[in-house]
């Protein structure tokens, strides 16, 4: 009996294996990122000091779990983080003789990758990346380098707090984590909320920085007619900068490269300038 809790105790992890698991993730994530397997190598890495921990004993089977993470992954890094935490906890389980198979294990990795990376993406290059910029571009336009500084400064301390957070909170939920995960529509509302924020933000963007009008006029007996004031402005304020975003948008979704999109743009002000009408 004794010599059995041993066992046990001696397959219980420390903080300090999943902190450092953590760690290895957080710098190695790419590390021999390849179309084959993508993340898989670099998870693999990252669980390096659970495994030792709960099958260092026994070379069998660390050479198994070793191989169960080789399979498939791709993920978005930081808020994929929780999948880890929850992959942790499942091995822990498993390791102490709990019924988790290679299937449960390599299922909740197939499962959430997805979802997670659509709402990881979101919520960073659509939402997180324009507000910070924003802030950033609007203090370092009046010269001031303050805003470069902030960004390279709040960028990584914001994201790797949410990492870190959900790494340790998949970990402490363990399977029940993945059940209220995939069992409710928390990513459909995370998601949701993250898109219509991200839209709010990259319009503000927008109206500040995206700048365009018209010189055109017309003169009527003795008073002179400004298109730009008389009929733009008083249509819609900022009508020409959200159409040619909105043109932007549109040659974007027709799948056109990004550096195609601005010849066209800068092609389009060449001949607006030389012609006066921008």
């Amino acid at each position: 009996m004794a010599e059995q809790e041993k066992e046990t105790e001696q397959k219980m992890l420390k903080k300090s294996d999943i902190v450092t698991s953590f760690w290895l993730w957080m710098f190695f994530y790419v590390s021999n990122y390849n179309y084959e397997r993508l993340m898989s190598h670099s998870f693999t890495h990252a669980l390096t000091p659970v495994l030792k921990r709960l099958y260092g004993h026994d070379k069998e089977q660390m050479a198994a779990a070793l191989q169960r993470h080789l399979t498939f992954f791709n993920v978005e890094p930081h808020f994929g983080s929780i999948i880890g935490g929850i992959t942790i906890a499942l091995e822990e389980e498993r390791a102490q003789g709990k019924p988790v198979s290679d299937q449960m294990i390599n299922g909740l990795k197939t499962g959430l990758m997805g979802p997670i990376a659509g709402v990881g993406d979101t919520l960073w290059q659509g939402t997180l990346t324009p507000i910070l910029l924003s802030f950033a571009i609007s203090i370092s336009s009046q010269g001031n380098l303050t805003g470069v500084g902030l960004y390279i400064l709040l960028m990584p301390l914001i994201m790797f707090t949410i990492a870190y957070k959900l790494w340790m909170n998949g970990y402490r939920m363990g399977r029940a984590g993945l059940q209220k995960i995939m069992g409710g529509n928390m990513l459909q509302k995370v998601m949701a909320i993250a898109q219509t924020m991200g839209g709010i933000v990259l319009g503000g963007i927008t109206a500040s920085f995206v700048t365009l009008s018209s010189p055109v006029t017309f003169s009527r007996g003795n008073s002179i007619f400004n298109l730009q004031a008389e009929v733009f402005d008083k249509l819609l304020l900022g009508l020409l900068p959200l159409l040619i975003t909105l043109f932007t948008l549109q040659l974007l979704n027709r799948k056109m490269k990004s550096t195609t999109v601005l010849c066209v743009i800068v092609a389009i002000a060449g001949l607006g300038a030389a012609l006066g009408i921008f």
